[in-house]
């Protein structure tokens, strides 16, 4: 059984680092200014 889930917040905050602990891969582009991950990132936690 799956569960889908999304990350939401304001920009600059830790979204997708926070993604990329979750899921311990480097997919999500993670960088010191806003904006920086504009397209979705889908991930799997197992």
């Amino acid at each position: 059984m799956g569960v889908k889930m999304g990350i939401v917040g304001l920009p600059n905050v830790g979204k997708s680092t926070l993604f990329n602990a979750l899921t311990k891969t480097a997919s999500a582009q993670a960088a010191n200014f806003p904006f920086c991950t504009i397209e979705p990132t889908v991930g799997e936690v197992g």
